[in-house]
C-alpha cells in the first residue's frame, strides 16, 4: 500500500501552496501550520512533509520555529526541507524535531557535503530531493535549472547509499492536473530499491490509486486537501483497505 504524506509549505509562518513553484502564485490556507498538522494527525496520518519556502528562497533555514511548533504539538514523523545548505542548517532542522531532512539544491551544488551527511546521519534520515523541470534538476526554490539530468543524478546518490528520494515534477506542482505517473515509473524501473515519494499534481483519490497501482511507494499531496478535492476520511479508509 502506498504511503500517504500530507504536506505543509510555509511562507512567513503561514501554511501556503504555490503553483508550479511560482512565489507570485501563492494561496494562504492557514496562519497556524501547527493546527493544520494537528488536524492531519487527528485524521489518522502519521507522517508529514514540511517545506520552508522562505528557506529555499533565502538559502538557509528560516521557519525552524514553525517546525518546532509542529513537532512539539504533534507526534507526527516530520520530514523537513527548504534552505538546508550547511551543517548548521541540518542540525537546526533535527534540533527542531525533524526526523528526516530533504536535501535538494545542496545535493547538486555540494555533493561531497551531502555524502558526508549521508554517512554521518544514515540513509534513513536523509531524503534526496530531485525536483525536475524539462528533465533537469531544479535548485534554489526552483528558481534555477541545473545541468543535471534526472537519472544520472539519482545514480550518483543511489551508489552512495541513498534510499529515500522525493521527486517533484514542477510543471505539475500545485496544478491539480494529475501526477507524472510515467516519470515515477521510469525512476522505479531504473532503481527499484528506492523508497520513491511522488510529488506534484495530485488532485483526487483516483490519482493516488493510479500511483499505488503503478507500484510507487509513497506520495506527497497538499493542495487537493486544502481545496477540498480529497476527503480525508475516504483517504484514510483507502489506506487501510
Amino acid at each position: 500500500m502506498i504511503e500517504l504524506i500530507p504536506a505543509i509549505d510555509i511562507i512567513n509562518g503561514q501554511c501556503v501552496r504555490l503553483t508550479k513553484g511560482d512565489y507570485a502564485q501563492k494561496t494562504v490556507y492557514s496562519d497556524a501550520p501547527a493546527d493544520v498538522a494537528k488536524g492531519f494527525e487527528e485524521s489518522g496520518f502519521s507522517r508529514l512533509h514540511v517545506v520552508d519556502l522562505d528557506g529555499a528562497k533565502s538559502k538557509h533555514i528560516v521557519n525552524d520555529a514553525v517546525l518546532r511548533d509542529i513537532t512539539t504539538k504533534t507526534s507526527l514523523t516530520v520530514d523537513f526541507g527548504g534552505g538546508i545548505k550547511t551543517d548548521q542548517d541540518i542540525e537546526k532542522a533535527f534540533s527542531a524535531g525533524a526526523k528526516m531532512v530533504t536535501v535538494g539544491s545542496i545535493a547538486v551544488q555540494q555533493p561531497d557535503l551531502c555524502f558526508q551527511w549521508l554517512e554521518h546521519y544514515g540513509a534513513d534520515r536523509i531524503i534526496l530531493g530531485a525536483d525536475v523541470r524539462n528533465g533537469k534538476i531544479s535548485i534554489n526554490g526552483w528558481k534555477e535549472d541545473s545541468n543535471e539530468d534526472l537519472l544520472p543524478f539519482l545514480k550518483k546518490y543511489v551508489d552512495a547509499g541513498i534510499r529515500n528520494v522525493l521527486c517533484t515534477e514542477i510543471s505539475k506542482d500545485g496544478t491539480l492536473a494529475g501526477p507524472a505517473v510515467a516519470l515515477y515509473q521510469r525512476i522505479m524501473d531504473a532503481y527499484p530499491e528506492l523508497h520513491l515519494i511522488a510529488s506534484g499534481g495530485v488532485s483526487s483519490i483516483d490519482d493516488i490509486r493510479a500511483l499505488d497501482s503503478a507500484g510507487i511507494p509513497a506520495v506527497v499531496f497538499g493542495k487537493a486537501i486544502y481545496e477540498g478535492r480529497i476527503d480525508l476520511k475516504e483517504l484514510i479508509n483507502f489506506s487501510k483497505s
